[in-house]
Formats: structure tokens, sequence, C-alpha cells
């Protein structure tokens, strides 16, 4: 398999059968287990774990616990898909963690794990995330050079102790502290639900207190909603690659923003791996990183390539990414549609 530019991994060693498992099997079980439910990102993320199991021709069946809930919650639903005799389970964890003892429970037993999107802590899984860290600082030091390296910012994180959200705290702060004459004057969790941090912004506009930029977590297009709709001037904004905040930046009189690409179909990928180690293709490490990229509309560059990703047949909260190269082999339909083996 080619490793795109994009993405650093170990080389694989090929011809490594895991013990107990057939090699080139076409009817594996995979479980999936996802803990943000309603998200646009996380819904993207299901139904390219979906489209891709169901192109790959290897998967029989996928058990999906995908809900709001907890560590505790994850727990009880890992360990009921290890009792449901799955091969492989993909993993968006809820906590750095806490899930460290299910996953430990899975991979005894001769389950692969994959972890999506964020890391654990737990060493016999593996990991194929976007490069959280990365994502956030190359959004906030776009924001803050901007603003001119001074004024007040809104921080408008994530979901409190998820392991993405602590990991772009890390590359938030170290763009912050690039530029000390910037100020957070507001801190949030958006949970990232929509509703909730559009009305954190619409209740923080009501205060009256002026602000120089706005950082979010990829609760975006709500945003640029809510600063038009209270009347108050645009001032520039980090997204994500969400379809509805990439046809913003590209058609929103007087917006500056930046997009930093985050693909929900990292879950696809997850499959995709899982099945090569279920194939025998074993990494000889235990992590893959996807790197992003900004796009502002602020340079010709970042013009045109908000206009090459720009996609309005798709949900606005659905990231534009929703293929990474290598790693995901169904069609534009096939995503759409969001279904799985079987259905």
């Amino acid at each position: 398999m080619r490793i795109p530019r994009h993405i650093a991994m170990l080389p694989l060693l090929a011809g490594t059968v895991l013990a107990g498992v057939p090699a080139f099997a076409a009817d594996y079980k995979i479980g999936v287990s996802n803990t943000v439910q309603g998200n646009g990102w996380r819904e993207e993320m299901i139904c390219s774990i979906k489209a891709q199991a169901l192109a790959s021709g290897k998967v029989a069946s996928l058990n999906i616990a995908h809900r709001n809930t907890d560590a505790a919650g994850q727990l009880e639903d890992i360990r009921n898909l290890i009792g449901a005799g799955v091969n492989a389970i993909v993993i968006n964890p809820s906590d750095p963690s806490g899930i460290n003892p299910a996953i430990k429970e899975a991979t005894d037993a001769g389950i692969v794990v994959v972890i999506v999107d964020q890391g654990v802590t737990e060493p016999s899984a593996y990991i194929v995330s976007n490069n959280q860290e990365e994502y956030a600082y190359l959004g906030a030091k776009w924001l803050f050079e901007q603003i001119g390296g001074k004024g007040d910012v809104i921080y408008m994180r994530g979901i409190a102790g998820a392991p993405g959200d602590t990991d772009r705290d890390t590359g938030f702060k170290r763009a912050l502290a690039e530029h000390p004459d910037v100020k957070v004057v507001h801190e949030t969790f958006t949970g990232w639900q929509q509703d909730q941090g559009k009305q954190q912004i619409l209740d923080y506009i009501a205060t009256g207190a002026p602000f120089s930029g706005i950082w979010t977590s990829g609760i975006d297009n709500v945003i640029v909603d809510a600063l038009v709709e209270s009347g108050v001037d645009l001032v520039p904004i980090v997204g994500a690659d969400n379809a509805g905040f990439v046809g913003q930046l590209n058609s929103v009189e007087g917006l500056t923003g930046v997009a930093v690409t985050n693909p929900g179909s990292i879950g696809a990928a997850g499959v995709t791996l899982a099945i090569q180690i279920l194939d025998g293709q074993k990494p000889d490490g235990m992590t893959v990183l996807v790197q992003p990229e900004a796009w502002t509309n602020t340079t010709e560059e970042g013009k045109a390539k908000l206009a090459a990703a720009a996609d309005p047949s798709l949900d606005p909260e659905w990231p534009v990414s929703i293929m990474i190269p290598d790693w995901t082999t169904y069609t534009k339909e096939q995503i759409i549609a969001c279904k799985g083996p079987g259905e």
C-alpha cells in the first residue's frame, strides 16, 4: 500500500498473520463505538465506516454502538461488542485512559482494536488519528497573525476531557505562547453541538464586550450565522473544513477565515487498517497521523483550494474531505447513502 504524503506511518510488515485469525477472510465482523451523536462530523465518520466496510468486500457485518455517553457508558459498549464476538473494534474514544480496561480486555481476547480521531494511552490499541494538536495550532497561529498579534479572542472548545479537545488545547496554547499580546477573553465548551455553540456566541455578543476573533473547534458555520444575524462586525474566524463553513468562506461578504482540514472519513481509515491487520499485514508501529492543511480566504492559493473543495450537495456539518487517498475506496454516492454490509 502506498502511504500518501500527508500521512506518517511506520512500514508494514507484510505476511505477519495474527494468531487465530484467518488470512484474507471475507466475513469479518467489526464493532464500532462512538460517544457523540447528532454532530455532523461524527455522523460523517459513521457513514464513512459503513461505506468502507461495504466497499471492502471483506466485512460481513457491523455492530455499531453510536450514542451520547461518557467513559463509563463506552466501557459498557465495548464490552458488549467483545461479547458479540467481533473480530475488530473501531473506537472514537471519550477519554484518553478511562476506557483502557475494556480495550485491554478486547486485545487480550485477540480482537483488533483501532482508535480513530483521538488517542488513548492503552499501548495494545492501534491509532489512526487526525493530528489534533497541529489542527489547533495551524488555525490559532493564523488567527493571531490575522489580528496583528494582539487583541481579544473567543476560544470555543469541544468536550472537556475528550482526548481530541485536550490535544487541541495544547496546540492552541502553543500558538498563544508565541503571541503574548493576544488575550483569551472568553473560553467555553460547545460539546461539539451546533445549537449549543450558537447560543453561547449569541449570549456573549449580548454582553456587548468587544472581541477581535473567534477560534472554534469545528462548530463554525453557525457562529458565522450568529454574527450575521446579530448585525455585529464580522471578525476573523477559525473553523474546520465543514461544507457549510467552506461555503461561507467562499460567499459571505466581509468574512475572513480559515478552514483547517479534519476529515471525518478517518473512521473509514480505521476500518481499512483493521482489515489490513486481520489480513495479516500487522504494522510495525502503532500510530498513524493524518496531517491537516489550512485553507484561508485571505490568499489566492487559499481561495483556490476553498473553491475547489466547496460541495453544496453535502450536509453543512459534514467535512468536505469525504475521502482520504489510499485509505478509502468507496464512492461519494456510497458515503452519502450511509449503508453498510447487509443494509
